[in-house]
């Protein structure tokens, strides 16, 4: 009877499909910034050159490597579930998606990419309606026009391979291009006319698929746990052992999250302080506990901060 048992719960596994995820990574500029966010996050993706599909330690999950330009029209159409790509190619698509949240991927800079309009350092054109009858060069040729017509400007819009910068001081009398310093721009002696748009990384999900409770709360974990190990990586964690004398001192001087952990110590008199604050008033924090008491004082990375 037992066995029997047994084989009908085999049975019933195999004849029962196994629920997945089809989740789509940007190939290219954001390829290897979201593997090693999915990794502090604790999903360990595995790239090779041999297969299309990428290894992840999650059986429930499929991943593909997409390039960001198309991830919104795959996800919108259904082909993917969900998928990270960048705002500026939703709206580029126009693509008609479930936006789960928002992620700044670029720890250097913590800044989104900015879609500029630029002209030669030297050009005449002054504003976008010096634009009339000119000729434009962009990847962004459907974001380009719009902003065209708000303005009432009928410009030329072509497409651009590549080498953007280039064409502007030979090819073409201005261009639209991604930047989030303006550095690049600057070493190619291009000055920017006009901001057409703001773009960060986006976490996109398929309408149904987020209409589907088992599927919407996969992508909603994985929202949580990406956005805990973002939030982290500008996080330390500080413990130190304060005289209890002190105690009022050393927590008048501590930022936290919430109220700083405060547990006693064997030795009478002393207690241990933990907490978590931003990364970058360490340095100065760190020599002002020390003054107010504060002993054996330990920062540590964060892998994962979630609210």
């Amino acid at each position: 009877m037992a066995k029997q048992r047994q084989r009908q719960r085999e049975s019933k596994q195999e004849t029962t499909p196994k629920r997945v995820l089809r989740f789509g990574l940007p190939k290219g500029s954001l390829q290897e910034a979201t593997l090693e966010k999915l990794a502090k996050a604790g999903y360990h993706v595995q790239v090779s050159s041999r297969s299309y599909i990428p290894y992840v330690d999650d059986e429930e999950l499929e991943v593909r490597l997409i390039r960001a330009q198309e991830i919104s029209r795959y996800v919108e159409h259904g082909y993917l579930d969900c998928g990270i790509t960048g705002y500026d190619w939703i709206v580029e698509n126009g693509s008609k998606v479930h936006e789960v949240g928002e992620f700044l991927f670029s720890k250097a800079t913590r800044r989104p990419a900015r879609w500029v309009l630029c002209v030669p350092e030297d050009s005449p054109i002054r504003s976008v309606k010096d634009l009339q009858g000119k000729r434009i060069a962009t990847e962004v040729v459907n974001i380009t026009r719009r902003y065209l017509r708000k303005h009432g400007v009928k410009a030329e819009v072509e497409f651009s391979w590549g080498a953007t910068e280039v064409k502007a001081h030979e090819l073409v009398d201005a261009i639209v291009e991604v930047t989030e310093t303006g550095s690049s721009l600057r070493a190619n002696k291009l000055r920017i006319i006009d901001e057409i748009l703001v773009s960060t990384p986006r976490l996109i999900a398929n309408h149904h698929a987020w209409r589907d409770p088992w599927k919407r709360r996969k992508i909603e974990v994985l929202a949580m746990l990406l956005k805990g190990a973002l939030d982290a990586e500008v996080m330390v964690g500080l413990k130190m052992n304060v005289p209890q004398d002190k105690l009022q001192q050393v927590l008048s001087l501590l930022p936290a999250l919430r109220n700083p952990t405060i547990s006693q110590l064997s030795q009478p008199g002393w207690v241990a302080v933990e907490t978590v604050i931003d990364e970058h008033v360490v340095r100065e924090l760190i020599p002002q506990l020390k003054s107010a008491g504060a002993e054996g004082i330990i920062e540590y990375p964060l892998n994962k901060i979630v609210y």
